[in-house]
């Protein structure tokens, strides 16, 4: 079955879900990019929350969170977690405290300061996310596979420039 037959908001007509639709071909190039980006973004999304939630039961935040841990075996603090997900302190504690039920992952004392932790994905938890981690890989080939390789890199090449002068313009630099 694929990603298509199994997400019901595929049977929709994608002219009235997305944000594209505000634009108008008299509106400026920037913002119908803009808005088509974003259309695309929210789409994979979408797609992504439901299989994770259809195969897994499981929710994005999670995944992000589990992935976080995947990548730094040696454990990250609350803080560091709540930084790269982009999230509030207290959205990164009532995840992890969820996890901790759960037995996916653990919190361990920071031997360097006794007021901190830093929290470890347990086996289970590796376990856990190698699973949806290689169906999510999966998912997004799928979601993809209406490009060929040089559309792909041509995509990844525009992408990298758009996102070299983003980061140019935060820096002051041109």
């Amino acid at each position: 079955m694929t990603l298509a037959q199994h997400d019901s908001s595929a049977d929709q007509d994608p002219e009235t879900i997305d944000h594209e639709t505000r634009a108008t071909n008299d509106d400026h190039e920037a913002l119908r990019v803009w808005l088509r980006l974003l259309t695309c973004t929210n789409i994979v999304e979408s797609r992504l929350r439901n299989q994770l939630r259809t195969g897994f039961e499981s929710t994005l935040p999670r995944f992000d969170l589990m992935a976080q841990l995947d990548r730094n075996p040696d454990g990250l603090k609350m803080r560091e977690l709540s930084r790269r997900l982009m999230v509030t302190g207290g959205n990164v504690t009532g995840l992890t405290d969820k996890l901790v039920e759960e037995g996916l992952v653990e919190r361990r004392d920071d031997p360097r300061d006794r007021r901190a932790y830093s929290v470890h994905l347990t086996p289970a938890g590796k376990k856990a996310f190698r699973q949806m981690a290689k169906s999510h890989e999966g998912w997004v080939i799928e979601l993809f596979s209406g490009l060929d390789h040089a559309e792909k890199t041509q995509l990844l090449e525009l992408l990298n420039r758009l996102k070299r002068h983003l980061t140019s313009l935060d820096s002051g630099t041109p």
